[in-house]
This record gives C-alpha cells, sequence and structure tokens, in this order.
C-alpha cells in the first residue's frame, strides 16, 4: 500500500512539473522504469543559446532539432528529479541490472538424432576499401523543367494582337523554373521562370503557305527580394515578352509580327509577397511596384506599323513610367485537376493594359492530360475595335503528352 501510495504521489509531481514549466516532453518516458545511472548535476545555459562552433548547429532549417533536443534534455531532468524525490520508487540500479538473455540456435543432426543448442556467430561486415564517400552538399537552386506535346482546338479573337486564325493545331510548350533555395537563404528570394510556347497549324485558307504559326509566346519573369517582415519582400521585379517567327496576314505579304515586334520589357520596384500551403496544394505570389519602368519595342517598323503596337509612329520603341502588379497562383484540387493562373496589369495613368492568363489541367496519366488555356487581354494604348474594344480574348483546348522533373 505505501508503495503504490509512493507511485501516485510521484505520477503527480511528474505531470504538476511538466505542467509548471510548460514544456512537451516524451509522455513514454514519462512511464518507463526508473533506473539510476549516475549523479549529475545541470547547468543554467538555455539550449538556444549557441555559440558559433555549436557542433550541432545547422545553416538552415535546425528548427526541428532544438526541439529535439529540448524535448530529451528535459525528460533526463524530470526523470532524476523524480529519483532524487522519491528513490523508495526507483528499483533498478545500471549496475546491478542483470545479463540480457542470449540468443540461440538450434541445430539438428539427423545421422545422430541429435540436437545441439549453440550461439549464434556473428560477422562483422569487411572493409570495403573501394567504397567511396559522396560529399552531398545543400542546393543553393532549386530547377523545375516541364515540357508538353499539345494537340489544340483554338479561337481567336479578331483583333489578337499577334495575329492568328481559328484552327486545329499542334502547341509545344516549354517551362523552366530555377529558384533560389529559400531553406538555404531565408532572407531571399530569388525566382526566375523561362516560359515560351509555340504553335503550328495547317493553313488551309492560305494560298501562299503551307501552314502558319498562330501561337508563338517567350516570357522571362524574374523577382529578386529581401524578407522585409514574414512573407513579405523588398523585390524588383523583371518583365521580358516577345516571339520568335514572323507571322502574316491570310494569303498575302502583309506582317503582322516579327521577333521584338512587338516586343515589351518591364522593370518594377516594390513590395513582393510569397506564401504557400502546408503541403504546397496552393501557392500564391503577389508583386506590387508602384515604381515600374515599361518599353515597349517595334524593331521592324519597315514592314510593321508601331501604332498598333502602341508606338508612336516612325519609333522603334516607347518608354513610359507609372505602376505595375502581377499575381500568380497554383491551385492543385485534386491530384489529377490543377489550376494555375497569372494576372500581370501595368498603367502610366494614362493607359491601362493588363493580362489574366489561365491553365487548367485534368491528368488522364502521369505524362498524358488535357488542358484548356484561356487568355483575357486588355490593351488601351492600341486601337479600338468595333467588335471587341479594348479586349481581346484567346481560348486553346488540348491534348497530348507533358514531361516534367524537378531537383529538391
Amino acid at each position: 500500500m505505501k508503495r503504490i501510495l509512493s507511485t501516485i504521489l510521484m505520477t503527480a509531481w511528474l505531470v504538476a512539473s511538466v505542467w509548471a514549466q510548460n514544456a512537451q516532453p516524451d509522455s513514454a518516458a514519462l512511464y518507463m522504469p526508473l533506473v539510476f545511472e549516475r549523479y549529475q548535476a545541470f547547468d543554467s545555459v538555455k539550449l538556444d543559446q549557441k555559440t558559433p562552433d555549436d557542433p550541432f548547429k545547422l545553416e538552415a532549417g535546425d528548427e526541428w532539432l532544438v526541439k529535439a533536443r529540448e524535448t530529451s534534455e528535459h525528460n533526463r531532468r524530470v526523470r532524476y528529479a523524480a529519483m532524487m524525490g522519491y528513490p523508495q520508487v526507483v528499483k533498478y540500479n545500471v549496475n546491478t541490472l542483470p545479463e540480457p538473455p542470449k540468443e540461440y540456435v538450434i541445430k539438428s543432426d539427423p545421422s545422430k538424432g541429435l540436437l545441439t543448442i549453440e550461439a549464434p556467430q556473428v560477422s562483422t561486415p569487411k572493409e570495403d576499401k573501394n567504397f567511396e564517400t559522396l560529399d552531398v552538399g545543400l542546393r543553393n537552386w532549386l530547377h523545375t523543367f516541364s515540357a508538353s506535346l499539345q494537340f489544340t482546338q483554338a479561337y481567336i479573337s479578331g483583333n489578337w494582337y499577334q495575329g492568328g486564325e481559328n484552327n486545329v493545331n499542334v502547341l509545344g510548350d516549354i517551362e523552366w523554373k530555377f529558384n533560389l533555395n529559400q531553406d538555404v537563404h531565408p532572407n531571399w528570394m530569388f525566382n526566375n521562370t523561362i516560359h515560351y510556347k509555340l504553335g503550328a497549324s495547317t493553313a488551309h485558307g492560305d494560298s501562299l503557305r503551307n501552314y502558319m504559326v498562330n501561337e508563338d509566346n517567350f516570357l522571362f519573369t524574374s523577382q529578386l527580394g529581401y524578407k522585409a517582415v514574414k512573407h513579405w519582400y523588398y523585390s524588383a521585379t523583371l518583365n521580358v515578352k516577345t516571339q520568335f517567327f514572323q507571322t502574316y496576314k491570310t494569303n498575302t505579304m502583309a506582317m503582322k509580327a516579327a521577333f521584338l515586334s512587338p516586343g515589351e520589357v518591364n522593370l518594377g520596384l516594390g513590395m513582393t509577397f510569397s506564401g504557400k500551403s502546408a503541403h504546397n496544394e496552393r501557392t500564391f505570389n503577389l508583386a506590387i511596384a508602384p515604381l515600374s519602368y515599361n518599353m515597349k519595342i517595334c524593331r521592324d517598323i519597315t514592314n510593321l506599323n508601331p501604332t498598333a503596337f502602341g508606338i508612336d509612329e516612325g519609333h522603334h520603341t516607347k518608354h513610359s513610367f507609372g505602376s505595375n502588379l502581377e499575381a500568380k497562383w497554383v491551385i492543385n484540387f485534386t491530384p489529377t485537376i490543377s489550376w494555375s493562373a497569372r494576372f500581370y496589369t501595368f498603367t502610366d495613368y494614362k493607359y491601362v493594359q493588363g493580362d489574366w492568363e489561365n491553365t487548367f489541367t485534368f491528368s488522364v496519366t502521369r505524362h498524358l492530360n488535357t488542358k484548356l488555356y484561356a487568355h483575357l487581354r486588355y490593351d488601351k494604348s492600341r486601337e479600338r475595335d468595333d467588335k471587341w474594344t479594348y479586349w481581346q480574348f484567346k481560348e486553346l483546348l488540348s491534348l497530348g503528352l507533358t514531361y516534367r522533373f524537378a531537383t529538391n
């Protein structure tokens, strides 16, 4: 009865000490038998006061290690204090514990009709002299590459700024992201994306050409930022947009677009918000640049009219200062259905232009999927269209193959 009462008192004392110190020890450790090892002395230095030469300090992501060390140290202190306060409940001493039972192997000898019991023979592996150690370092850069070949059905408004016609075509899509690893560099953000789409189709209504290019879009975006607070960064953003191939009006040699005709470069200074959910089902990036420089380019003003791209007649470029905003998000509704979008707008307070791109992906298998792409564009710097005014719209429905790999 006395031993039971002592055990109850000791258990209550353990719970009270844990509650008083607001700690989170391993609950299993409090129910293990108390085994006295040696007299121990505890210092008053806190575990989170690390020195520069601390061998347990990692360059990044060491919160889990600090927490594990704190839990282990607290378990040790509580158990030792319990043994000092209630020695009558300590049944074992490490020096007087019995040896653990040995393991034996039973072997039979049919010729003699005997069974023998022998201790197992433990063989130590020989050292492999040809073994080479690998120096595994932290990755400063994380790469994600995806490429797809899609068969598409397209609808393009008559005033689409790059031209094109409704048709069934083939679309190639390549995207490469190379971002700074924020687990290694937690205070910095450096995200870069190169995205290129090229679509071609047979020109049924064009007697001068066998095929036509109806999608040619190169986009490079870059964000460089330094952490301000939590998910916000002081940032600089860069956007470069152009196409590579020449496009023409049907049955004519009148050019509609060419390399850097049109082209656009935008540089902005401001703040960027970057966040993601716990399991990366949702990611969101918002860049706000109150100070922004925008340059429109028309390299070939001989064959093209620069006013069609918002540039003054006879000039190759147009420079504007204003503000821009760019938002990107990815939502994975299920493992096979996702939505990625990009919203971009720029204004010099005289005109507004913007793009809203949406891609819905429905995966059939790992490499086979269906994509629905919708691009809504607004550009008040261009001539007004009778039907669409300043709006432009493009839609692509495609089925094809996709390949993707990433480094983590």
